[in-house]
């Protein structure tokens, strides 16, 4: 009976650990998994011959890829055995489907069990092939049992077996790293396009988003393994896994800033905040994964939920009628599809590979390029915001200029009606003067009648010439509408006139006047020429006849003003009517500021000299 038992347990142990994946010469492509075993060394200390002894713990398998996440603390060891069906030697490819595995320790029988071992941590320079491959050599009718010791610690352990024809598999690698050459030429002209735009309109949410293009590129190439094999050495690779989580958290972070600034989300205060947040919080957290190991296996879910966040960010602007949030939203279910599968591959959970190979890649170029025409929309929005501004700029120029042109017409008549009150005014005031002078010159004609001393009536008859001089002035003033300027011609006749009628004698007056005068210049020059005049009819002529010339020119830059007659002169040592020139050389120098000059050797000559000031 315990002979019986023992046979059928031989034969049930045969039966489940004995299942030889048997291979041909015609098969292209065999998945290893489904016909290997598998044994969870959580101690990492046992070697192959440990692993021997323990053939009857192995568990069969049943799946095509098996993830065992992020750090995991064990070691995974698969065994599986190879028999060549055929009477002919076999030459196979085995490939470890996977460029992240840290190690991995392959044992085969023609290499008596040493191990070869590949992995990220163990890649050399001949090697040009994105994942790690074993050469499987079996002679005819041959079947070998075959180790393999997995570990990973900074990237997921994901582990999945092929088996090849040679030729195949290099036709299958070259179509490979062509595809991702596409990609990766793909993104950086998108980048690059959007970088050129940065710089013509200076628009941060550009720069932002070439940000987020970089970091995708840079994630991408060491997750597929490219970095590895093309662009960086060992000593590379280690930093850049060191920096994980730097390289993980850069283009979600980039992204963040990008939907803050093209999304304007300020204007949702609640949500900016919580974004905000994130934005300060992610610093803080890679300071945490970087110095520690403690939540490596937690770093994908902060960063996750980063974009899931900002997928709810895009979907509330897109509820607000935000136009630029119906773009990114699409963009967005892209590359959200992108990363979760990104993460189920990582994870273990779902190998979306398996089904389409280049999932991944088709995302995140659709989603850039969804992205790069949500900003190029943008530009043509703001051209078209710009336009119709400028449009109701200029209208609101329009009417603000009908809107000026009436208040300057407004004011303008006001203006005219204040300069036609206060020439009436003015007029108003020149009358008024004049008629006070000519009150005050009858009160002191009044008072002189009365008068018999010759030469007190001399000095009254002076005096009312002089106010007769102002008046006269301001009876012209008020009888014109240009106040500023006087009719010397017509003022000088009517002051010569006056005077004459003072000294009843047969002196001749002949005036020649070529110039209008200013206001205040003509009533000094009237007052000049009242005494001037007076003196020459009072002195100048003792026989009684005689002949005096006024003259008065301008040029460019002066007037030129000449009194002059023909009678008997007088010593300039002094004179009778010293008052008079003293008068007549106060208003000549510093009322006009100008040259007198006077020459009595023959007659008497008076040239008074001033610039215009016009």
């Amino acid at each position: 009976m315990s002979f019986l038992k023992l046979f059928f347990f031989f034969l049930f142990t045969i039966t489940i650990y004995a299942k030889p994946l048997v291979i041909d010469g015609k098969t292209n492509f065999y998945d290893l998994l489904p016909s290997a075993q598998i044994y969870i060394d959580k101690t990492r200390s046992l070697r192959l011959e440990d692993i021997k002894k323990k053939d009857a713990e192995f568990k069969n398998n049943d799946k095509k890829l098996l993830g065992y996440g992020y750090s995991p603390d064990f070691d995974v060891w698969v065994k599986f055995t190879l028999k060549n069906s055929t009477n002919k030697p076999l030459d196979k490819i085995l490939e470890y489907d996977n460029t992240l595995t840290s190690s991995i320790d392959f044992y085969s029988p023609d290499n008596n069990n040493v191990p070869i071992t590949k992995g990220l941590h163990f890649i050399t320079s001949k090697r040009k092939t994105i994942n790690p491959f074993f050469i499987i050599n079996l002679k005819p009718q041959e079947e070998k049992v075959y180790y393999f010791k997995t570990s990973s610690y900074i990237t997921p352990l994901i582990i999945k077996l092929n088996i090849l024809n040679k030729s195949d598999y290099y036709a299958q690698e070259i179509t490979h790293q062509i595809v991702l050459a596409l990609f990766f030429g793909a993104m950086l002209v998108l980048m690059l396009y959007n970088l050129f735009i940065f710089f013509f309109t200076k628009d941060i949410s550009y720069l932002f988003y070439v940000f987020y293009i970089t970091g995708i590129i840079i994630h991408h190439t060491l997750y597929v393994g490219v970095a590895q094999i093309h662009l960086l050495n060992q000593d590379g690779i280690n930093l850049s896994f060191t920096y994980a989580s730097l390289i993980v958290a850069f283009p979600p972070y980039a992204l963040a800033l990008f939907s803050r600034t093209f999304l304007l989300t300020k204007q949702y205060p609640i949500m900016n905040k919580i974004l905000n947040f994130y934005l300060i919080a992610i610093p803080i957290s890679l300071i945490i994964f970087i110095t520690t190991d403690l939540f490596h296996q937690y770093r994908n879910i902060f960063f996750i939920s980063l974009l899931l966040y900002l997928l709810v960010l895009t979907i509330y602007a897109a509820f607000k009628r935000n136009r630029q949030a119906y773009f990114v939203l699409f963009g967005w279910l892209a590359i959200l599809l992108a990363f979760a599968f990104m993460y189920l591959s990582s994870a273990g959970i779902f190998n979306i590979y398996e089904f389409f190979p280049y999932i991944v890649e088709v995302a995140l170029v659709l989603e850039a390029i969804i992205f790069s025409i949500a900003l190029a929309d943008r530009i043509n929005h703001l051209q078209k915001d710009k336009e119709d501004a400028n449009k109701n700029l200029i209208l609101q120029q329009k009417n603000e200029q009908k809107m000026l042109e009436l208040k300057v017409k407004e004011k303008t008549q006001d203006l005219e009606v204040a300069l036609d009150e206060k020439g009436l005014l003015l007029k108003e005031l020149n009358h008024r003067v004049k008629n006070n002078m000519q009150m005050i010159v009858s009160l002191i004609r009044l008072q002189s009648d009365e008068i018999e001393d010759e030469r007190l009536q001399d000095i009254f008859t002076t005096a009312q010439n002089r106010i007769n001089a102002m008046s006269h002035l301001h009876e012209l003033l008020y009888k014109q509408d240009n106040i500023s300027h006087i009719n010397a011609y017509e003022y000088f006749g009517l002051l010569i006139e006056e005077i004459k009628e003072s000294y009843e004698n047969n002196i001749n007056i002949n005036f020649n006047i070529n110039s209008n005068l200013k206001m205040e210049q003509a009533i000094y020059c009237g007052l000049i020429l009242n005494e001037l005049i007076s003196n020459s009819l009072k002195y100048a002529f003792p026989n009684g006849g005689g002949n005096i010339h006024v003259n008065l020119n301008k040029n460019d830059t002066e007037f030129h003003l000449c009194i002059n007659d023909d009678g008997i002169g007088y010593d300039n040592n002094g004179s009778s009517n010293s008052l008079g020139l003293i008068l007549v050389d106060t208003l000549a120098t510093k009322q006009l500021r100008g040259d007198i000059q006077i020459n009595s050797s023959n007659g008497v000559e008076v040239n008074i000299t001033w610039r215009s000031n016009e």
